[in-house]
């Protein structure tokens, strides 16, 4: 009999998963906010303030910089898990990636809601 050992964090299908329906909301937001540019072009700051001034067009751009910042976690953890062998500098790049999201994404919320 072969027993299998088991290492690692598997990760696997959930963040396999996690990826494809982060890269579609990705993909859904370009593709409407390039609909919302050809329908009406902004072309000075006025424009580009009324056009985020709408809170659909804030929560749709929040939630695409989340997905945005999620996708990349999963893909940097996933290379650092991969390259990097030496755990102590492993988990030291981690916990840089993680603040350095957490600190993009607390940034983007106060840009997209600040007056």
């Amino acid at each position: 009999m072969v027993k299998k050992i088991v290492v690692g964090a598997h990760y696997g299908l959930r963040d396999w998963l996690a990826q494809r329906v982060t890269a579609v909301i990705i993909a859904i937001y370009i593709i409407l906010f390039a609909l919302v540019l050809l329908a009406q072009p902004a072309q000075d700051y006025a424009s580009w303030k009324a056009l985020f001034a709408s809170q659909w067009m804030r929560l749709a751009t929040l939630l695409f910089l989340l997905s945005l910042y999620y996708h990349a976690w999963i893909g940097v953890r996933d290379i650092l898990m991969d390259y990097v062998h030496p755990t102590g500098i492993r988990l030291t790049a981690q916990v840089l990636v993680i603040l350095a999201l957490v600190g993009c994404s607390l940034w983007s919320a106060q840009i997209l809601w600040s007056n």
